[in-house]
């Protein structure tokens, strides 16, 4: 109930800041760097812990053996503030998308239950409001319980399978209850046939996943640069960052005619349903997420990350004239794949998300060369790496030890 709700707050946010730059071409170069700046700052005083994407702090909060950790990652009003926030930046046109929060947000509300039952398994149930996340996020329920075991726990755990799957199945029936049943990015049956379909594949998987691991490469320096640099500043200059990155994101978003603003939702539906996107897209929505993660804000990576990775594929597909549909599912699966380095998570969710199951085999290869190929740029999981920023310092006393 609380994806879909989110996802009507976002939606609704969009629109408005997609009709208000449209009046007025220069809101933007107004509103976008007041409101990172806004985000930036609330977030830091007011939600510590909401910033990014809310994987890599679900991620910590499973893996610490504190209970006082898990909660400090994973409270009500971190959830709340996570909403929030996610919803101003795109009403002020930050390039994140609600997915990765929205696992945030479950796997707090199903601690937060666990805490006042007095249940156990708190690590378990972390899992599965993380996976009923995605399940609600996306409408894949496969994808859910994928991402749990591939991406969250990095294994499979039979006394929390149960859990896992329980979860995705309330968290899709109350989605279809409420939204119906539907594909996230729309239809497309285009499949691969000749010899020259393999060829994109082979493409839009190396090249995808080259860009996917330079991604997240960058991000993760640049989040520790920005650490660092934030660390020895003064509160008022600390703003400096965020106001920055707001900054070049409106400059990106009036370039590209709005194309850069947002999830970059509307992009790859057009991309996937055959609609060729302009060759610049995907390079400028490639930039918009790494300055809108780097800027400290509240929002997730996962639907700017498909826009991108659809435009890839899409604008590989035109140098043989093949059809952009392919390339944009294919382009999708390799460049996410590379991004979070969860290859089976990105052609499961990418399969669900456009019901193409012509193409099972060449986004499986595609997903994995992605993953390959990410791996000679990045040699850690994002999220994982992320995640280590989020726990709590090692003690001294514990150090020697492992040392020893």
């Amino acid at each position: 109930m609380i994806s879909v709700l989110f996802t009507k707050a976002a939606n609704w946010a969009q629109a408005v800041f997609s009709h208000g730059s449209q009046q007025f071409w220069g809101l933007p170069l107004l509103l976008t760097p007041a409101g990172f700046v806004f985000c930036a700052w609330m977030a830091r005083e007011f939600f510590p812990g909401s910033q990014g994407s809310g994987i890599p702090q679900a991620i910590a909060a499973r893996q610490s053996v504190c209970r006082a950790d898990r909660y400090r990652l994973l409270s009500i009003k971190i959830a709340l503030g996570k909403i929030f926030l996610t919803v101003v930046g795109l009403l002020c046109g930050a390039s994140v998308g609600r997915e990765g929060p929205t696992v945030q947000v479950g796997a707090a509300f199903m601690l937060q239950v666990a805490r006042w039952r007095g249940l156990q398994h708190q690590r378990g149930l972390i899992l599965a409001g993380s996976a009923a996340g995605i399940a609600a996020a996306f409408n894949t329920p496969l994808a859910g319980i994928v991402f749990a075991i591939e991406e969250m726990s990095r294994s499979f755990e039979v006394r929390t399978n149960g859990l896992v799957l329980y979860a995705v199945i309330i968290s899709g029936l109350v989605s279809l209850a409420l939204v119906g049943n539907y594909t996230y990015f729309g239809t497309t049956s285009a499949a691969v046939t000749t010899t020259w379909d393999w060829v994109l594949v082979l493409a839009c998987g190396t090249l995808g996943g080259l860009a996917g691991g330079a991604f997240g490469r960058l991000l993760l320096e640049g989040t520790h640069r920005a650490q660092a640099w934030l660390a020895r500043q003064s509160q008022g200059r600390k703003l400096l960052l965020p106001l920055a990155c707001g900054v070049l994101v409106a400059l990106l978003g009036i370039a590209t005619h709005g194309a850069t603003f947002g999830t970059g939702y509307a992009q790859a539906q057009s991309a996937v349903t055959g609609h060729a996107l302009a060759w610049y897209v995907w390079p400028a929505k490639f930039i918009a997420n790494l300055a809108t993660a780097l800027s400290g804000l509240p929002g997730g990576i996962f639907a700017p990350s498909l826009a991108v990775g659809a435009g890839l594929g899409d604008w590989l597909a035109g140098f043989g004239a093949k059809a952009v549909s392919l390339g944009a599912v294919l382009g999708m699966a390799g460049y996410f794949a590379g991004v979070v380095q969860a290859p089976i998570t990105a052609f499961v969710i990418i399969l669900e998300m456009t019901d193409n199951d012509v193409n099972v085999i060449p986004l499986m290869v595609a997903a994995m060369l992605g993953f390959s190929a990410s791996k000679l740029v990045m040699k850690q999981p994002l999220y994982h790496a992320l995640a280590k920023g989020f726990m709590p310092p090692e003690p001294e006393a514990k150090k020697e030890v492992a040392a020893f």
